[in-house]
């Protein structure tokens, strides 16, 4: 719960009553790999924070492929936030690569906060901010020789590629699995 607390207090100053009420109304979940923080055709509920583990953006696009958007390992945010903040059902799936370990608040309490704690708005958009542009900043520029991507993954994400499945880093890279091996077999 510390690293939550201390990954808000880069966004803003709270005192420790209002970080007491924060710790209150949070609660760990531990989600076991290929469970899902939050499904497609669902409206999601809540916010996490990735304390251990790494969660995957994924879809299933027209031909029915799926397709793996970003990943959220330790310290980040995690939230279909779009969809959170207007209560609409998802397209994607937020699901587990490995093992995870959060801090998940619920739309209510995180809703809440905003009677409660005085800035918690400019907090909290700060901090969606941050979680967005990581996200839309980390995808692959699929104009990118698959080489370069792969490599810009490697630079992005330096301890994914040991555990997350190699399916997974295919899929988002836009590339075959066969491909995969064949890139990472040139690179070594």
């Amino acid at each position: 719960m510390n690293e939550f607390i201390e990954y808000i207090l880069q966004f803003g100053q709270l005192n420790m009553q209002q970080t007491d009420l924060i710790r209150s109304k949070a609660a760990e979940v531990i989600l076991r790999k290929n469970d899902y923080f939050s499904e497609a055709g669902q409206i999601p509920k809540q916010v996490g924070f990735v304390q251990e583990g790494v969660i995957r953006g994924c879809y299933y696009n027209n031909k029915g492929d799926e397709i793996t958007r970003c990943f959220i390992s330790e310290n980040n945010l995690v939230a279909d936030y779009m969809n959170f903040e207007a209560e609409v059902a998802s397209a994607e799936y937020l699901q587990a690569c490995t093992d995870c370990k959060l801090i998940v608040l619920p739309k209510q309490h995180w809703d809440g906060f905003s009677q409660t704690i005085e800035g918690w708005d400019q907090i909290k958009n700060k901090m969606v901010q941050v979680c967005m542009y990581q996200k839309s900043r980390k995808g692959p520029v699929i104009s990118q020789d698959a080489t370069t991507r792969y490599l810009q993954l490697l630079e992005n994400y330096p301890r994914l590629v040991n555990r997350v499945p190699l399916s997974y880093i295919a899929s988002y890279l836009g590339v075959t699995l066969q491909s995969l091996s064949r890139i990472r077999k040139n690179i070594r």
